[in-house]
């Protein structure tokens, strides 16, 4: 029997149950991604000798007293510095005139490096007689040109010395230039003394600490440790427990190196503070009682104001969207994440989503890293984006390439202009729109900007930090996962 009244309560019903699925259907869909945005232009142009200085940044005496072992939940929370905000550093920019192609120079060795020591990773499971050479990640380096994007300031002993330190995702290693000094690069502060430090205490040829790492050897029953990076920059040096200060926390019996031997590295920097997810890096020696969590937000580089990272579970924002978290286990220092794609204007390109996966071999893939600025892309996937931005930028005046950016614009006398919303599309579903300032950026103070994405050497994508600027981006590696927001900076 069929129903063919309208007015049947049935009928009625039925109609209403298929009105409410259908609403309940769209509402489950994700809004789709905007497709223009707006970049002001004028208060963006770069300008080279005008860079804010923030003030020396000194500690209080410490309320709580922890060790890397007993955490207890604790949240820290650090003040995130551009490396142009280091005083020393922005005096040795006066005798740089080309301070960016520095920069992208730095970015090119840091990427080439990567590429090779994943390269080797996933060498060494084809091949049994590959050894790792060190175990850090490689790092960028230059006693002329500096090397670190992102620095924080920590206090190293006891009582605390203030030290300015560069953060790295992707490195497993804490470590500090110490006294005395058989050869040392130059950095903003005294060079740390663990003569006069009550905390200091070497680690012996004999402790489990030693044995966590790759490249040690034995001198007068102590620890030595050596760490090369590609570039051909080192740090040698004794290992040791020290306690680190952040904030008003001490958090005491923290491996360290402390290098007596350093070339190049970090110019202004006095070391470099291991984020990566082994277990030499401060995140991996917190341990379970923070749950290898921590939070970081990076600052622009054209605002004279800090950003933050913080350490333990209470610096998981309640409200930030959610991704799974990759793990590679031929290179576990590294954060990899799911990218499915990437879109223009709110329209996905036509890549396929095997370009961004992790092989089995442990190559290729997408690695979030704070050491790397510019974002890459595998060289088809790149071009492909790169055409989809240039197709709705017509209407933009082009200018010629600057170093490794082949797409540029000329928007000199230009106060605001609409672009095309550059999107990730990730794995899990949902969808990042970058802020307009996170791909087009000024690379001169004559008016040109570049699209800030750039062709990887290899099949690994890099998300740099210059796309992840002004984002709270959450790593909670108990559970898995990476979050993005909701705060800003």
């Amino acid at each position: 029997m069929f129903l063919k009244h309208p007015s049947s309560p049935l009928l009625l019903l039925l109609h209403l149950l298929l009105f409410l699925a259908a609403a309940s259907a769209a509402l489950a869909r994700p809004s789709p991604p905007p497709n223009f945005l707006y970049l002001n232009v004028k208060p963006t142009k770069l300008e080279l000798n005008h860079t804010h200085i923030l003030p020396t940044l000194n500690f209080s005496h410490a309320h709580l007293q922890v060790t890397a072992q007993k955490f207890h939940n604790t949240t820290l929370k650090l003040n995130l510095l551009h490396r142009d905000k280091l005083p020393h550093v922005h005096a040795l920019r006066h005798r740089h005139r080309h301070a960016f192609n520095e920069r992208i120079k730095r970015d090119a060795i840091r990427v080439a490096t990567l590429v090779r020591r994943l390269s080797h990773a996933a060498a060494a499971v084809q091949d049994n007689s590959y050894k790792v050479a060190s175990f850090a990640t490689d790092v960028v380096s230059g006693m002329e040109e500096g090397s670190g994007e992102f620095f924080v300031r920590v206090g190293v002993g006891s009582p605390p010395r203030s030290q300015y330190m560069v953060i790295d995702s992707g490195s497993d290693i804490v470590w500090v230039q110490c006294q005395p000094c058989t050869q040392c690069y130059q950095q903003s502060d005294p060079v740390f003394n663990p003569a006069d430090s009550s905390s200091f205490e070497g680690v012996s040829c004999g402790s489990t600490v030693c044995d966590r790492l790759d490249n040690t050897d034995c001198h007068a029953g102590r620890c030595r440790y050596e760490v090369s990076y590609g570039d051909g920059s080192y740090t040698k040096g004794t290992l040791a427990l020290e306690t680190i200060t952040m904030g008003q926390v001490m958090i005491r019996d923290v491996a360290i190196g402390c290098g007596h031997t350093n070339q190049g590295m970090f110019i202004g920097a006095a070391g470099l503070l291991g984020l990566g997810g082994g277990s030499m890096s401060l995140i991996g020696q917190l341990g379970g009682q923070t749950g290898g969590a921590f939070s970081y937000c990076l600052v622009s580089r054209d605002t004279g104001s800090t950003g933050t990272l913080e350490f333990g579970r209470g610096a998981m924002p309640v409200g930030a969207t959610w991704i799974s978290l990759i793990r590679n286990p031929r290179a576990p220092s590294f954060y990899y994440i799911g990218l499915a794609g990437v879109g223009v204007g709110g329209v996905r390109v036509p890549i396929p989503e095997e370009t961004f996966q992790l092989s089995e071999y442990g190559t290729n893939g997408v690695v979030m890293d704070t050491g790397t600025a510019v974002t890459r892309l595998p060289t088809a996937a790149y071009e492909a984006f790169r055409d989809a931005f240039i197709a709705q930028t017509n209407n933009l005046p082009r200018a010629g390439g600057v170093s490794i950016f082949d797409t540029c614009f000329d928007l000199n006398g230009f106060e605001s202009i609409r672009v095309p919303t550059v999107s990730f599309y990730f794995s899990d579903g949902p969808v990042l729109t970058l802020p307009a300032k996170n791909f087009l950026i000024p690379v001169n103070g004559a008016g040109t900007f570049c699209l800030a994405f750039a062709p990887s050497p290899s099949g690994l994508s890099i998300i740099g930090n210059i796309q992840q600027e002004g984002i709270q981006i959450s790593i909670d590696g108990a559970n898995g996962f990476v979050g993005f927001g909701p705060n800003v900076c």
